[in-house]
């Protein structure tokens, strides 16, 4: 208790015990809270300084896709809270083998405290955590990938100063990726453009219901065809790549729709002079992202990544603390 009365931390107690499986799921007030906690926690990180928030506490992280980022992000995280996490890929539990997701939910509810699950489908991840009675984070769905999208708003926080009235541009693939984003950028105040070729639009009600919510922030979220016009006088530029896992098959059909949505030095013209480059990475140099745009002065693509892990540990703490 000494430890974090010096540090003088707070966690976001009005999340706790609950799912994280979209931004939807919470306020625009908790969102903003988060955010400040990752604020803190790496202030202490970097300090040398890990609260051990969770001591005792145990998550199961659940993968049917591969993962750099979200694994090891999750698993330092829990390490630095003071808890401890288990990996397991879906292919090695029951669950590979025609095991009722709900069945696996209430399962693991009598062992672990929590559970992040990388998943092919969002229904699945709905269904488990219906089953649940323990906390369920998403680590990745088809739809939605709510932790990379706090990672990436800290990282504009961190470069930019503040949030409200910042300009972001995303030029790429209307992906899970890209509605996370526009559910968080909505509730801090951020405005957003998204360009997109035709057939590869965000989802349609995803994108209604963030419109919305920005509406009630003071921002804007923008759908356009037009890399161009998305990207000008913008303050972030983001993008993703062309082609995610599972998608392999369509790779020559994409390579051909998303021509000109290459973010490159040529486009980056339009955009503010102190521009910033954020991609949630791995990345395709060359296809969706110049190289002399990935690596070059403006990016900050593995500050953004590294803030994963403050971003998840204030969502760790919040929730299970």
């Amino acid at each position: 208790m000494k430890l974090l009365e010096y540090v003088n931390l707070e966690v976001v107690e009005s999340v706790k015990g609950k799912d994280l499986l979209t931004w939807f799921d919470y306020s625009s007030k908790e969102v903003k809270e988060l955010l400040e906690l990752a604020v803190h926690l790496k202030s202490l990180a970097k300090s040398g300084v890990h609260p051990p928030l969770l001591k005792g506490k145990t998550v199961g992280l659940i993968f049917e896709k591969h993962s750099t980022r979200t694994r090891i992000s999750f698993e330092v995280g829990m390490t630095h809270l003071g808890g401890h996490a288990i990996y397991m890929h879906a292919r090695d539990l029951q669950i590979g083998r025609g095991e009722p997701v709900s069945d696996t939910g209430k399962v693991l509810s009598g062992y672990l405290d929590a559970i992040m699950i990388r998943a092919n489908s969002h229904k699945m991840v709905e269904e488990l955590a219906h089953a649940a009675t323990i906390p369920v984070i998403n680590g990745l769905t088809d739809l939605y990938h709510p932790c990379q999208a706090l990672a990436d708003l800290l990282t504009v926080h961190e470069v930019k100063g503040y949030l409200p009235g910042q300009k972001l541009a995303y030029v790429g693939d209307g992906n899970n990726v890209a509605h996370s984003l526009i559910i968080a950028c909505a509730h801090l105040g951020v405005d957003v453009t998204i360009a997109s070729p035709k057939g590869f639009e965000v989802n349609s009600d995803i994108l209604e219901k963030a419109q919305q919510l920005a509406i009630l922030n003071g921002s804007t979220i923008k759908t356009t065809t037009n890399p161009i016009e998305a990207v000008t006088n913008a303050d972030v530029i983001y993008t993703d790549v062309w082609t995610s896992m599972g998608q392999e098959e369509e790779t020559t059909a994409r390579l051909l729709a998303f021509e000109g949505y290459q973010i490159n030095d040529e486009l980056v013209k339009y955009a503010k002079p102190d521009y910033l480059f954020l991609h949630c990475l791995p990345a395709h140099r060359e296809e969706e992202v110049a190289t002399s745009i990935i690596d070059g002065p403006h990016s900050a693509v593995f500050d953004q990544a590294e803030n994963r892990l403050h971003a998840q540990k204030a969502i760790l703490a919040s929730v299970l603390s």
